[in-house]
């Protein structure tokens, strides 16, 4: 169960294997320039919002988006590893396909891949640490590991999360999830 404090939630920039719809999981791709943009972008969409601190997975694509819009706020980051994305096992770099719902609904799970059950039981405490101490806590991570949170917020984890959309989460039945725009 997530504890009931509104939160950032940033998904990290784009990278080559997000634009070609390669499955990246945890292999380290990092942000291409389009990627580095949208961090830059949501480093501005997120001034003025109050956020105390950064919490972000250990994986230089999400750490590299910490960075840029840490530097925007003034604010260090810190890593958890419980914050990285889903190992997918046999479908890392392979196109995305049909097999990631079937996984999403515990279906099915690639081979040498993490269950999606198994990485909300990961994801759900880290974000409870990021989020516990006072203020507001922005977490950078990652698309499929955002998907357990929504499935434990009551929302539909059938849903993709943008590249470098910042998401304001608000507790609730269900929970809220709104982008941050101008």
């Amino acid at each position: 169960m997530l504890s009931p404090s509104p939160f950032f939630f940033l998904r990290h920039g784009e990278t080559g294997w997000n634009a070609a719809g390669r499955t990246q999981g945890r292999t380290n791709v990092p942000l291409n320039a389009r990627g580095i943009a949208q961090a830059e972008h949501a480093a501005g969409l997120l001034v003025g919002h109050n956020i105390v601190r950064i919490v972000c997975s250990t994986l230089g694509r999400a750490q590299h988006t910490a960075e840029i819009v840490g530097a925007a706020l003034g604010l260090a980051f810190t890593c958890d590893a419980d914050l990285q994305e889903a190992s997918f096992g046999v479908q890392e770099g392979t196109p995305m396909g049909a097999w990631y719902d079937t996984w999403v609904a515990g279906e099915a799970t690639p081979d040498s891949a993490e269950t999606f059950a198994a990485v909300s039981a990961r994801v759900v405490p880290a974000i409870n640490r990021a989020v516990d101490a006072p203020g507001l806590a922005l977490v950078v991570g990652h698309g499929a590991m955002f998907r357990a949170v929504r499935a434990t917020m009551g929302l539909s984890a059938l849903v993709r999360t943008e590249n470098g959309v910042p998401l304001r989460c608000e507790p609730g039945a269900p929970w809220r999830v709104t982008p941050v725009v101008f």
